[in-house]
């Protein structure tokens, strides 16, 4: 099949969907791969390793895809580009698509078959797909290093000639990929290391990378965890609890990650006004969560924040961006697992419909947008109201001529 790789834009975007090794692969699998110019050049891929690897380089992302089965992209392309590409065509990305459904309609309507790789089931077979958990696992990794850098001071316990000097307090919140990876770079480096996750299954993980659980674990904690893996929104009354014991918690740590979400709703609010009022002056917040309305009050896409008291409020976006090379190597092979299913045994562009990861990633086919969690937003079953028509004013009644008086009305017999 004829693959394009188009160098993706977004906010501080670096990564590319495939490197010069898997497109190696590709080619000898038989398969044509165009590259847009540049676009793995902020991850370290020139272009000239690209070609040696057998890729031919477009001028831009529009003369690409033109004639391409299939498009590979990071984040999916824009709604303009997407409506360059020839029908029945593919198109590849994490697309945050209950974020953005227009997205999902254009492909639609342009009769290209979206795939978002961040709906990908999350089961055993589709580990090796997991762009979420490939991605979050670098964030997590990196959210703790960018907080060492601006806290400023160290995080392991140090015993020297002139004094000890303690050791860090760092406080991750949300267990999953991205906190579990935290967790661990903080014990690496020496900082004294607490977690909290509304999941009960959090608890175990956290402790066997060798933190301190933190969290009320009443009845609802214990059943606070969906079928798929992700945290349940908890009920108001949990809420409180939990805030209650994080804000005194909160005021003891010197380095707090947050990477709490919920797919398909804004960010919960872990860290109020309260709360970083309570901090010492030069604390450390990370707000993984930033880009979907962050976890911490006063966070800004983009910006370090800091407090009145002095507290650093880190949102800085497209975390994986951070570290490119790597991402775009855990991206590109995710995206190398993920191939077989849309190839059918000849090697042409052949998606498996009856295959349970298609079926739970593929958001449109054939000009309509399918994915089940698309359909049940209320944009997508709003109907354009029908145009009410209008109605033909009846012909005026002729008004009926008038009786003559009868004779001697109103005069009283006898």
């Amino acid at each position: 099949m004829h693959i394009a790789v188009i160098k993706d834009s977004g906010p501080a975007e670096r990564r590319v969907a495939a490197t010069p090794d898997t497109v190696k692969g590709y080619v000898a699998a038989g398969h044509k791969i165009t590259m847009t110019k540049g676009a793995g050049a902020e991850a370290d891929f020139s272009d000239a390793a690209y070609k040696e690897a057998g890729a031919t380089i477009s001028a831009s992302n529009t003369a690409c895809v033109k004639n391409a089965d299939l498009v590979f992209s990071v984040n999916g392309a824009d709604a303009k580009l997407v409506g360059s590409l020839k029908k029945g065509a593919g198109i590849t990305g994490a697309m945050s698509p209950t974020d953005n459904p227009k997205y999902a309609q254009a492909c639609a309507k342009a009769g290209v078959t979206a795939f978002a790789l961040d709906y990908i089931p999350r089961i055993s077979r589709a580990q090796a797909m997991d762009v979420l958990s490939s991605q979050s696992n670098l964030s997590g990794y990196r959210a703790v290093v960018e907080a060492a850098g601006i806290y400023g001071r160290a995080l392991p316990m140090m015993m020297t000639a002139a004094g000890t000097i303690a050791p860090a307090k760092v406080f991750v919140m949300g267990a999953g990929v991205a906190g579990l990876q935290a967790i661990a770079t903080s014990r690496r480096l020496g900082a004294v290391t607490t977690a909290t996750d509304v999941r009960p299954a959090a608890k175990e993980q956290v402790a066997s990378l060798g933190a301190k659980f933190v969290a009320v674990e009443n009845e609802e904690f214990k059943a606070a965890e969906t079928s798929g893996g992700y945290a349940k929104e908890m009920s108001p009354e949990y809420q409180k609890a939990q805030a209650e014991l994080t804000a005194s918690h909160v005021a003891k740590q010197d380095v707090v990650i947050t990477t709490a979400l919920i797919p398909g709703r804004p960010a919960p609010k872990l860290i109020d006004k309260a709360m970083l009022d309570s901090m010492k002056p030069g604390s450390v917040i990370v707000d993984l969560a930033v880009e979907r309305g962050g976890n911490v009050e006063g966070s800004k896409k983009g910006e370090i924040v800091t407090t009145k008291n002095g507290v650093h409020i880190v949102g800085y976006l497209n975390w994986p961006s951070r570290m490119a090379a790597d991402a775009s190597n855990m991206f590109a092979r995710n995206l190398k697992a993920f191939l077989p299913l849309v190839t059918s045994e000849d090697g042409a562009y052949a998606p498996n419909w009856d295959d349970e990861i298609i079926q739970g990633c593929a958001l449109t086919k054939e000009g309509a947008v399918v994915h089940e969690r698309l359909l049940a937003l209320p944009t997508a079953t709003k109907k354009p109201a029908a145009k009410k028509a209008t109605p033909k004013k009846a012909p005026a009644k002729k008004a009926a001529p008038k009786k003559p008086a009868a004779k001697n009305a109103g005069k009283k017999k006898g």
